[in-house]
């Protein structure tokens, strides 16, 4: 059995295993235990009573972080040429709509988020291979389908986030940095569960939130109990 390393055993003694700790704690503990030398991602993992297989029990929606995600979020905008300017002013890294579709169809997908209008989807259509298993297909429900993208933008480079349960009934999703102060993990954590139960399907029944952790990049998971974060 390999032995532990020095920070392993750091570690191990700041999380009691088995221990539920209160949001609040878990915010700073998240910071204490990642030892990694890059900024980490802090990840938030919640597990939900729902059967993710019946359409009525799906579990979709976006929050805004209010205290932002940490990162630098590029932001592609594909509109009309009258809507160029007011989504470049948003803030949006790129903008255009022929020349990017056309990128995108020889393999270019070095941006996080995409923004369209409805009257361009019908030449996003085709990029569907590309875009959906990376997760860049516009979506009406998620806020990157509108009339309004310059809107769209600015809410995204404000920290405005998508997500959705999967298969398994479990939200995975980052809501911050380690770099960030623990009072601002806790805000965004917080935003982030509330939304999540404001979206509990009438036909779920039993217990909604079953279990919630939080964790850096490459640090263990810490349990939350989940009455601290109601």
């Amino acid at each position: 059995m390999s032995k532990l390393t020095k920070n392993q055993k750091s570690v191990a003694e700041k999380v009691e295993t088995g221990k539920a700790y209160t949001l609040a704690e878990a915010s700073q503990l998240v910071k204490d235990i990642t030892t990694t030398k890059f900024d980490a991602s802090v990840d938030i993992d919640v597990r939900l009573g729902v059967d993710p297989r019946k359409a009525n029990q799906m579990v979709r929606g976006v929050v805004s972080l209010p205290n932002g995600t940490g990162k630098v979020t590029r932001v592609l905008c594909l509109c009309t040429p009258d809507q160029e300017a007011a989504a470049k002013e948003a803030g949006a890294d790129y903008v255009g709509l022929d020349e990017y579709v056309e990128k995108i169809k020889g393999g270019w997908t070095d941006i996080d988020v995409i923004i369209t209008m409805p009257s361009c989807m019908g030449k996003l259509g085709p990029l569907g291979r590309i875009l959906g298993p990376r997760g860049l297909m516009p979506n009406p429900k998620s806020g990157t389908v509108t009339m309004d993208v310059a809107k769209a933008v600015k809410d995204v480079k404000q920290g405005k986030i998508d997500f959705k349960v999967d298969k398994a009934g479990i939200i995975h999703t980052s809501i911050g940095k380690v770099s960030m102060p623990a009072e601002h993990i806790l805000g965004n954590a917080k935003e982030f569960i509330s939304t999540v139960i404001k979206l509990k399907p009438a036909a779920a029944k039993g217990t909604y939130i079953k279990s919630i952790f939080i964790s850096s990049t490459m640090s263990k998971g810490i349990k939350i109990d989940p009455k601290s974060a109601e």
